[in-house]
Order: structure tokens, then C-alpha cells, then sequence
């Protein structure tokens, strides 16, 4: 289980200080799927990067399964089941996709597995699998592609941060099935951080962050009918591809 208590998150600028996480606390309890939204700057993504050890906080504690990682780098929380997805995947010239699928999964995954993993993402296979990891892929392309890797490494705790950003309406569906499978094992927890609807519609729990602060969290049925409308300037909950 994942516990934050008091988390807090000062970043220092040029001439002041500003709190963009302020005081949150939450539980994300084993085999759940959680789903992270808001408004946009209101912290998620930050919040995000200070439980996978990305980024360090300046107040509170992060409890994972019993254990205080808050001092953790993002190499110990990895080697403890702690994995993540980027916004912006980082490039790897000279690293094929699928040497990369293998590395993410701790061994030298067979082409039909691999293969797998990219239909998953919505990339037909074979012309990712030898392909390297470098700027000749689009923005989307690296996303799905990491997204793949994270489900091969398959850790107990998966952190996606916006998967839906910059995929196309036929890859967020399959995007959307592959959340659904991977909900349904129950192996793991997953947080996810999103504006989507259809996103949101497969969480058991959601949190609401806003100005840096828990405004709201509970059950799906609890929470969801309660965002219609209430973030509509800055938020799509419409289920529309980015």
C-alpha cells in the first residue's frame, strides 16, 4: 500500500518561493486502480514525480508497503516495484524497442511477447520492434512505446502521468482496453493521472487535486458525477483524443 502523509512540495524561484504541493495525504490500498485529476497546474503532475522519487519533498513522509522511501532515490524505489511513465519519454539513440522491452521486463522477452506489448499501445509491431528509441519517433510514438515498457516491466506500483497526451482517438482506445486488462489482474495498483472520462470511468478511487490540495477523494460513484461541469474550462472530461 501507499501512503502520503502531509506531503508537501516548496519549489524555490527567483524571488520567492512557491508551495506547489501544500499538505496531502491519501492511501492508494493494494490491487486498486486510482485515478489522479484536476485542473491543469494544480499539482498532479508533481505529485506524480514526488511518489515515484523524481522529485523530493520539502514536508511529510511517503509510506510504501510499511516503509518510509521518502528519502528513496528513484533507483531504490524502482528496485522495490515502483514504476513510471512519463509525460515526455526520454530518447535512448542506438536502443532498439525491443531490447528495451527486454530490459524493462528483466529478461529477453521473445518477439510474439513483445509483439504483444506494442498491439497493446496501439503501434503495429513490426515496424517498432527494430527501431530505435530515438527522435526519429513522433512525441506519441515514444509515449506508447514507454507505456509498453512499463507494462512489460509490470511493478506493483504503475504511475502513468497523462498517458492520453498526444494519442490519436483509435490508439486511446486501445490504450483504454489495455488499462481495463491490466485493472482486472489485480496484481498491482495503478495511479494514473488524467483528464479522460473513459479513464476515469475504470477507477475504483479518484482523487481530486486542485491549487496543490486534495479537494476531494473517495470512490468512483462518489466523486465522478461530481466533476462534470466543475472543471470544464481548464479539463476535458469529454473522452475527446489530444
Amino acid at each position: 500500500m501507499l501512503e502520503l502523509k502531509n506531503v508537501g512540495f516548496t519549489a524555490c524561484g527567483d524571488e520567492r518561493e512557491l508551495d506547489i504541493i501544500n499538505d496531502i495525504s491519501f492511501k492508494v490500498p493494494d490491487g486498486s486502480f486510482t485515478v489522479i485529476t484536476g485542473p491543469n497546474g494544480g499539482g498532479k503532475s508533481t505529485l506524480a514525480k514526488l511518489i515515484m522519487g523524481i522529485e523530493k519533498p520539502t514536508g511529510g513522509q511517503i509510506i510504501y508497503n510499511g516503509e518510509d522511501v521518502t528519502s528513496l532515490s528513484v533507483n531504490e524505489r524502482a528496485k522495490k516495484g515502483i514504476g513510471y511513465a512519463f509525460q515526455q519519454p526520454p530518447r535512448f539513440k542506438g536502443l532498439t524497442v525491443r531490447r528495451l522491452l527486454s530490459l524493462a521486463a528483466g529478461k529477453e522477452l521473445p518477439e510474439d511477447e513483445c509483439c504483444g506489448y506494442l498491439t497493446a499501445v496501439g503501434l503495429c509491431s513490426k515496424d517498432y520492434l527494430n527501431r530505435e528509441m530515438d527522435s526519429s519517433l513522433s512525441g506519441g510514438e515514444a509515449k506508447r512505446i514507454e507505456i509498453a515498457t512499463l507494462m512489460a516491466r509490470d511493478p506493483d506500483l504503475a504511475i502513468f502521468d497523462e498517458p492520453e497526451a498526444g494519442i490519436d482517438l483509435w490508439s486511446f482506445s486501445m490504450l483504454v482496453k489495455s488499462f481495463q486488462s491490466m485493472s482486472g489482474n489485480k496484481r498491482g495498483s495503478i495511479i494514473i493521472i488524467s483528464h479522460q472520462e473513459r479513464i476515469m470511468n475504470l477507477a475504483d478511487r479518484m482523487i481530486v487535486i486542485a491549487d496543490g490540495k486534495v479537494k476531494a477523494q473517495g470512490s468512483k460513484e462518489e466523486i465522478f458525477p461530481t466533476l462534470m461541469g466543475e472543471f470544464n474550462s481548464e479539463c476535458d472530461f469529454r473522452g475527446k483524443g489530444e
